[in-house]
């Protein structure tokens, strides 16, 4: 491993020149190798937007109203705070910089004056610049993506994120792309998980939102008498600094925290090929989510819809989401429907096989095969070093304390000292693969556990007689099964994957019904 700065790129910064680690050549071969999260440091050492402070923010903002999502820093344990649990509150920047700092009149801090800054944390999450900096085109140049090998990308296609301390997304997954994240201000702490870790998070829909899957799990103090597998999730801990870029791969499991006073960050999704197979997998989502939970019944009375979803539509809609999701990612595979073939001389391709960036291989197409490209086309190894470094696998995050007895008692804190970037030290832990064979476990540790919670409870089925009950009767069932553990196995990741593909199937052989 090359731990020498040399060679460096000397990139334009107005009439300076900066030098960089990497060309963005380079970079984009990193990323379409890298398997794992990482951190690029000293490439935006000369981007504008690292003056985008909450103070130079609300000069350029001006009166401009935020919307600020407030949550109580104590809240039930070990259950995430979700999006649906908390406050929310209009404000402008200049109120919000007033609160941080202890003010707390009206005329200073406006609706922050409802929320004492000891009981509550803020977060100005998902502010896309676009439209916040609308009547201010000119910044979003402050933001060069194109050092990352993206030509033409800037603010406009980046999102925004203010926080205090405390303030925090809950553990999920996007269903898009990959990320890239740049810290601006302050600080924030990463927990991340792999996708083969998927299992280990107990995936949920409810809340919904498009684009996200929750983890059932409060990775920070796990339930783990009610998420048993948990304690096999290989969480991968960072604390970014201002500068340096995050890369999240494809699928990766996050829980973000911000860990100073104020912080300020600035992320772009990159889309990828094979979102175009997740746009079928969260078009089927949608559909069932919204089939099950706008059907009247006694236990659909949940706020089940995340306040970053702009509203519901009707069935016929979302099924029009859905064919129209199939259709175009039949027509990015190569294949036709049954009724298309008929039409044609040639017979439709078959399904091409695509890696981790969305590139088919074992193709006819002009691209080469991964494993043809030669040595100088794809690095055959990283080059970690002082401006690359892989976030390292945290071994003690969920490990149960000596201190902890049957009754699961409160888990400290993970430790504050699993930061990586440090001068002079690259950790590059192996982390052992999820036990297997805890299919089980993991099937009885969720929400359709019995009321003691163990996972070797028996399940009691009613007599034949008994099945023709009245509802009072059938109350004091042993068995209760709600519409949401019915939706959370409905649309479980698996499941809607597998049913993804019987449906380009059946469309492809004709089976599908005609309207």
């Amino acid at each position: 491993m090359n731990l020498s700065p040399d060679p460096v790129y000397l990139l334009s910064s107005g009439s300076a020149m900066t030098p960089k680690p990497f060309s963005p050549e380079e970079i984009q071969k990193i990323l379409g190798s890298l398997q794992r999260p990482a951190v690029f440091l000293n490439i935006t050492c000369d981007w504008p937007v690292l003056l985008w402070t909450v103070d130079h923010l609300s000069r350029c903002l001006g009166g401009k109203a935020v919307r600020f999502r407030m949550g109580r820093r104590q809240h039930e344990k070990k259950t995430p705070l979700f999006e649906t649990q908390c406050s929310y509150v209009e404000a402008k920047l200049e109120e919000f910089q007033s609160w941080t700092e202890g003010q707390t009149g009206a005329e200073d801090v406006g609706c922050f004056s409802n929320y004492p800054l000891s009981l509550y944390w803020a977060y100005a999450d998902y502010k896309y610049i676009a439209l916040l900096l609308q009547e201010k085109p000119s910044m979003f140049e402050d933001v060069v993506w194109s050092q990352f090998g993206f030509p033409g990308r800037n603010g406009r296609d980046s999102t925004l994120w203010i926080g205090t301390e405390g303030a925090n997304t809950p553990c999920h997954l996007d269903s898009y792309g990959y990320n890239l994240v740049l810290q601006v201000q302050g600080r924030k702490r990463w927990h991340l998980f792999p996708p083969a870790d998927t299992s280990c998070l107990y995936p949920s829909r409810i809340p919904y939102e498009e684009s996200s899957v929750f983890s059932q799990v409060d990775v920070l103090q796990p339930d783990l008498q009610r998420f048993p597998a948990f304690r096999h999730a290989r969480a991968y801990t960072v604390t970014l600094q201002p500068g340096q870029v995050l890369f999240v791969p494809r699928h990766w499991w996050h829980y973000v925290e911000s860990v100073d006073p104020i912080t300020v960050s600035v992320n772009s999704w990159i889309e990828l090929e094979v979102d175009d197979e997740a746009r079928v997998g969260e078009a089927l989502t949608k559909a069932i989510v919204c089939a099950l939970k706008t059907t009247p019944s006694n236990d659909n009375d949940d706020d089940w819809l995340n306040p970053t979803e702009e509203g519901l539509v009707g069935h016929d809609e979302n099924m029009q989401y859905l064919n129209l999701a199939v259709g175009a990612c039949m027509e990015k595979r190569g294949i036709t429907s049954h009724r298309d073939q008929q039409t044609q001389d040639t017979p439709a391709c078959p399904r091409a096989k695509r890696d981790s960036r969305g590139q088919a291989k074992n193709t006819n197409s002009s691209s080469p095969p991964a494993e043809c490209l030669s040595s100088s086309s794809t690095p055959s190894t990283m080059p970690f070093g002082p401006h690359l470094i892989p976030v390292a696998w945290n071994q003690i995050t969920n490990q149960e304390t000596p201190e902890q007895n049957p009754k699961n008692q409160e888990r400290p804190s993970p430790s504050r000292d699993c930061d990586i970037i440090r001068s002079g030290s690259i950790t590059q832990n192996t982390p052992p693969r999820p036990v297997s064979g805890s299919r089980a476990q993991h099937q009885h540790g969720g929400e359709g556990m019995s009321n003691s919670g163990s996972a070797s409870d028996p399940v009691v089925s009613p007599p034949p007689g008994d099945r023709d009950q009245d509802k009072g009767d059938r109350a004091h069932c042993p068995v209760s099964i709600t519409t949401n553990d019915l939706l959370q196995c409905l649309v479980h990741p698996e499941v809607i994957a597998r049913v993804s593909e019987l449906l380009m199937e059946r469309v492809q052989s004709g089976t599908a019904t005609t309207p």
